[in-house]
This record gives structure tokens, C-alpha cells and sequence, in this order.
């Protein structure tokens, strides 16, 4: 069974891997290809069994190797005006349109595609496939697989994350901690408000909290690695609570988040928000002691700092000719490799601006020089 790099994202494409469903018809379609071309793969499931990622070695089994980081996820499509059938590959233009087309199956499709080049070369360094789930939702699946990847003794050189840069070698990007917070009040009529624990005045204080942390981390901010915004950034994307005008509302509840510059800490921002939960629970429990706050942590995901000497983007740079300084804001798996001890930067086809996206394409061009970077990479490793 072998396939070309457009072929292959037609078929990686037809299955519908959004976040709220599983993607195990896709996982056993890549096992059973790479099994195909006698090629052992390892299944690291979810909790729930409903998910997997997938990992696969070709090549010797030595330390030294490269991994080739994709995930198999993809945002919903529901509510987005497509122009064509969103799991079907539709080219137009020079443009190949589809959900995942751009974010990240074209990076999926290339690797698994070249497998047979790989087999052939041969390699004397190895090449390892990592094919995640849960990357849209706060990369769940890529800790499952790191841990079950150094349970095998992994030890690669480098990891190359193939997140649409362009091509670009990006050594950088902020993390992103999302989290919940519930506020339990004291429902009284609101003509007695000092007798009540109203929890969306309360919830206004803690997002308002958010609103002056960043705007110190603004006015303290320096270049930041060339980040844009150049500071870590909190923001409340949804808050629910409340029942009448009337009434002192006896819940409120938002999800929010922080992105963090590297060497900022996620920890720091969660410690400093208990800190003024705690101060706001004091005065509500004086009023009605059985009201309070409940805060969670949703997700973690570490930023991705430039590395002093690392041998991904000195591999990464050698291959693409590419000597430019790039960091971007969005988050990837990358940190949590990086926060393994594997030297990661990003470096992928297409552009973010498609990722999420109605009609998201990724370009005929671009497709076919991820393929030829993939192709440099081989023969790199064959030497």
C-alpha cells in the first residue's frame, strides 16, 4: 500500500476526527498502512479507550532519531458555512480544502506518505511517527504518549512539531492554562443586597482581577522574545449566571484562561488567583457562610522557550535554509516535548490563519515542500 502525500491527506481527511468524537477508525487505518509496509506501531489509548495516539519507529532502533509530531484531531465544523463537503479533499485553485487540511493532517499525511522513502533510503538514524489525539482541547493525548514513548526508551535528537508555520522554524510560543470558576451566592431580593451574596458582582470582581493583571503585565513588558502581544495575557471567553434583574443571583460561573510568555509560570498566575478567591470567600461566608467559590484547573499546557544550542532548529535551519528569528502565540505539544528533555521547535505546511477556519485549505505549494523538507530530512538521516 503506498500512497502520495495528496492521497494520503484525502484519506486522513475523510475521517471525522473532531475533539468531541473518537478517532479510532483513523489510528487503526494508520496502523494497518504502516503494518502494510512492515512496519510496527505502539496504540497509546485514552483513559476511556475511546481515543489513541499512535507512535512508530522506522528505521534502527538507536537513540539519535527525529520525531515527527502531528495531531489527529480537528475543531467542529458545526455552524461554519463550507463550500464543499468538509470531509471530503476538494482542490481548487492550487488549494486543497477540508477540515484538518491545514491543521495537521498535511503534516500527518507527508510523513506517513514517505514511509515507503524512509524504508528504501535506508535510514541509519530512526525516524519516529508520534500521531496524537485531544491537541485542540488541551493537547490530553500528548501526555499519554510522551510517558508511554520514554516507558519504550525513546531518546531522540530532536522533535519537529508540524504545526503550520510556513515552513518557518518557530523555536517559540506561549502556553495555555484554561480553567473554571464557579461562584456559589445568597439569593435574596435585590432591594436587600446587603443581606445577599450576589454571585455575578462577585464574578465581576474576579474577572475584573484578570483585567488588572494583564495590564500590569503590559506596562512591565519588554520584548518578550518577539511574541505579539510581547506579555502574558488572561481572558474570560464565557460566563453564565443569574436568574432576574431582581434577584441576587445565586450563581455564576465562567471558563477562562492565561497565556503565558516563557519564563512566566502558570502556577505563579493560579497561586495569586486563589489568593484573591480566598479574599473574596472571606467577606461572602460572613454574609452567608455556605456560599463560596470553586476553581478548577481545565488544562495545562506548557510554553515552548528557544533552547541555548538545540539540535532541532539547528537540524530545522540546515534543511530549510530558514535563519529567521519566529515565535508565535498559539499554542502546540510542543512544550510538553521540550518539557520532556527532547530538544522541539515547530516546523510545519500551510498557514495558521486556515486553522479553525470555513473552507480551510492548505496550499498545493505548500504541501509539496513540506514533502521535499520530509525528503531532505531522509536523506539527512540516510548519511
Amino acid at each position: 500500500m503506498t500512497m502520495t502525500p495528496k492521497e494520503m491527506l484525502a484519506k486522513l481527511v475523510s475521517f471525522n476526527t473532531e475533539s468531541q468524537r473518537g478517532n479510532l477508525d483513523l489510528i487503526h487505518f494508520c496502523r494497518d498502512y504502516l503494518a502494510s509496509l512492515g512496519v510496527e506501531s505502539r496504540l497509546a489509548p485514552s483513559p476511556d479507550g475511546q481515543k489513541a495516539n499512535l507512535y512508530a519507529t522506522i528505521g534502527p532502533k538507536l537513540d539519535g532519531g527525529v520525531v515527527l509530531s502531528g495531531h489527529t484531531d480537528v475543531v467542529p465544523v458545526e455552524g461554519q458555512n463550507w463550500s464543499s463537503d468538509p470531509w471530503t479533499l476538494t482542490e481548487r485553485d492550487g488549494k486543497l480544502y477540508g477540515r484538518g487540511a491545514c491543521d495537521m493532517k498535511g503534516f500527518d499525511a507527508i510523513g506517513l506518505a514517505l514511509v515507503p522513502e524512509m524504508l528504501a533510503a535506508p535510514l541509519k538514524r530512526p525516524i519516529h511517527l508520534a500521531l496524537s489525539y485531544d491537541e485542540e482541547v488541551g493537547c490530553r493525548g500528548a501526555r499519554v504518549m510522551i510517558e508511554a514513548m520514554q516507558r519504550d526508551g525513546l531518546k531522540p535528537a530532536a522533535v519537529i512539531v508540524g504545526e503550520p508555520s510556513m515552513m518557518q522554524v518557530v523555536t517559540g510560543h506561549k502556553g495555555a492554562m484554561r480553567m473554571r470558576t464557579a461562584v456559589r451566592g445568597h439569593a435574596v431580593h435585590s432591594s436587600r443586597v446587603d443581606i445577599g451574596v450576589p454571585a455575578v458582582m462577585v464574578a465581576g470582581e474576579l474577572v475584573h482581577w484578570h483585567n488588572e493583571t494583564m495590564a500590569a503585565n503590559k506596562a512591565r513588558a519588554a520584548s518578550a522574545g518577539g511574541f505579539e502581544p510581547p506579555y502574558s495575557t488572561l481572558h474570560v471567553g464565557e460566563i453564565r449566571g443569574g436568574t432576574a434583574v431582581n434577584i441576587t443571583a445565586e450563581h455564576c460561573a465562567f471558563n477562562h484562561e492565561v497565556r503565558c510568555v516563557p519564563g512566566d509560570s502558570h502556577e505563579d498566575y493560579a497561586a495569586r488567583y486563589r489568593a484573591r478567591i480566598a479574599e473574596l470567600e472571606a467577606r461572602m461566608k460572613a454574609i452567608a457562610p455556605a456560599s463560596g467559590i470553586d476553581f478548577e484547573i481545565t488544562s495545562n499546557t506548557p510554553a515552548m522557550g528557544p533552547e541555548e544550542n538545540g539540535a532541532a532548529e539547528a537540524l530545522c535551519r540546515r534543511l530549510t535554509g530558514d535563519n529567521g528569528s519566529h515565535v508565535v502565540a498559539y499554542g502546540t505539544e510542543g512544550g510538553l516535548f521540550q518539557r520532556a528533555g527532547w530538544s522541539t521547535v515547530i516546523c510545519g505546511p500551510g498557514d495558521i490563519a486556515q486553522a479553525h477556519q470555513p473552507d480551510e485549505f492548505i496550499a498545493v505549494a505548500q504541501l509539496e515542500a513540506g514533502t521535499a523538507f520530509i525528503r531532505k530530512l531522509i536523506a539527512e538521516l540516510a548519511r
